[in-house]
């Protein structure tokens, strides 16, 4: 949880939009429990719990355990709000609850059953490999942004066949239902690893330079076998 928030932050979030909640209540400058880095977010006492602190917010982000959110708390939120329950398997609130108790919720779990999973076989693999292919000595903020915006950016893309066929989905696009890409697109390779493998390079880290960038990216198609019978494999696998 404090690695997303201090994620949100690098893209823009203010730092006094946010508070968070342990297992004891709000991360207050009145606590004497905090370790150094829930200390890094302590804020003045504000709310008595979470269900106080969700009235006209915007986002909710869980990351601890199933079933501490309900359909009121989700009824409270100010409109169109982001609902990322990532606890797993149970989610802070479940998806069904949580869609039935507003029409305009925008929902994520981290589960692979419902839309808009949210786990980080979007990034490891990806980020490793990109930092890996220009030896970077380091991984760092820079090459971790490049990621988030090369997977934003790609869910705004048109969804290709293939990735419909694996999840036996008629359409995707960008929307409620569709904000982050899905684990089995095979464009993953080819849009994070360069992007994070850019970064490295113009922040200091990377110890080789890529020139050719299309090359790159054949070659990355290569390693994953990204030709055509292998996605034909995948769409033939889907359809039984």
């Amino acid at each position: 949880g404090i690695s997303c928030v201090k994620m949100w932050i690098a893209i823009g979030v203010q730092k006094e939009n946010l508070y968070m909640f342990d297992r004891d209540g709000q991360v207050s400058d009145d606590r004497t429990d905090l370790d150094q880095w829930k200390d890094e977010f302590k804020r003045p006492k504000k709310y008595a719990n979470l269900a106080e602190a969700l009235v006209n917010a915007d986002v909710f982000l869980g990351l601890s355990v199933g079933n501490i959110m309900t359909q009121d708390m989700v009824r409270s939120m100010a409109a169109n709000p982001i609902v990322f329950a990532l606890a797993n398997p149970n989610p802070e609130i479940p998806y069904e609850e949580a869609i039935a108790a507003r029409e305009d919720v925008i929902m994520a779990t981290g589960r692979s059953d419902y839309p808009n999973q949210v786990n980080n076989v979007l990034g490891f693999p990806f980020i490793f490999r990109g930092a890996l292919d220009v030896r970077a000595t380091a991984i760092n903020e820079a090459m971790k942004l490049a990621a988030v915006k090369a997977l934003a950016a790609l869910a705004k893309e048109p969804v290709p066949d293939v990735v419909l066929l694996a999840y036996n989905q008629p359409d995707m696009s960008f929307g409620k239902n569709y904000i982050i890409p899905k684990p089995l697109d095979p464009r993953l390779i080819t849009t994070v690893s360069p992007a994070v493998a850019k970064a490295a390079m113009e922040s200091g880290v990377a110890q080789i330079e890529i020139t050719d960038w299309e090359a790159y990216k054949t070659e990355l198609r290569k390693r994953m076998g990204l030709d055509n019978r292998f996605l034909s494999n995948i769409a033939n696998r889907a359809k039984q």
